[in-house]
């Protein structure tokens, strides 16, 4: 006769993978990262009425780089999205990072986007996580959100979360989260072929944030 406690280990470990981060999604290419960087990471539910801290919540800002209206800047060290506007301006998002290991730089472009986007696990995630869905359909609570912006041929990308209470902190595997709002307002501003550029000013002293952070009132 199977053990109660062995029946409820098993029971517990099935409804973690069920809120685990699924930042790492279908890779467009395996070769950016390793399989032992695959595991996900669980996200505790967030409190009920939970709501955006301000500094995280959309606004614009003062740009001072010089990056061309339509870039997108992604700071990871300061968990903040920029997407650079004519007239010296950005708009300010707040974003989820990969978490320590996990943090990358670079530039890429968007190869694709899209609305409510399945989820297919990675072969290197079954491997090491037999128990995780092989297939989960767009929708409310399909772990990629609302929107998904492809980054390269990487596995990265940029897209939405039903987990809000996890913008502005460092839990992902490098993909960069925004909540479902955001990432809906941010996807209807961007291309295909938009430029991206990931920093992570904390990690690298010599790299100084793009962004002066007056706000100013946020204008579509």
């Amino acid at each position: 006769m199977i053990k109660i406690s062995t029946f409820f280990a098993g029971a517990v470990l099935a409804a973690s993978a069920m809120v685990a981060d699924w930042a790492v999604a279908a890779p467009l290419g395996s070769h950016m990262m390793r399989a032992d960087q695959m595991a996900p990471v669980l996200d505790e539910p967030p409190q009920q009425g939970y709501e955006t801290p301000a500094q995280f919540k959309r606004q614009v800002v003062a740009y001072s780089g010089g990056e061309a209206p339509g870039t997108i800047i992604i700071d990871t060290g300061s968990t903040f999205l920029y997407l650079v506007q004519p007239g010296g301006r950005a708009i300010r998002y707040g974003i989820g990072v990969g978490r320590d290991g996990f943090r990358w730089q670079g530039t890429q472009t968007i190869t694709k986007k899209a609305e409510w986007p399945d989820w297919t696990p990675p072969a290197e995630m079954i491997a090491r996580q037999p128990y995780l869905p092989r297939f989960m359909a767009g929708g409310v609570t399909n772990p990629l959100g609302a929107r998904a912006m492809y980054l390269g041929s990487t596995i990265y990308r940029i897209h939405g979360t039903n987990a809000p209470h996890t913008i502005g902190t460092r839990v992902s595997s490098g993909c960069i989260r925004l909540t479902n709002d955001d990432v809906i307002d941010l996807a209807s501003r961007v291309n295909v072929g938009t430029k991206v550029i990931v920093i992570n000013s904390a990690d690298n002293r010599s790299v100084s944030g793009p962004m002066v952070s007056s706000p100013v009132s946020l204008r579509r």
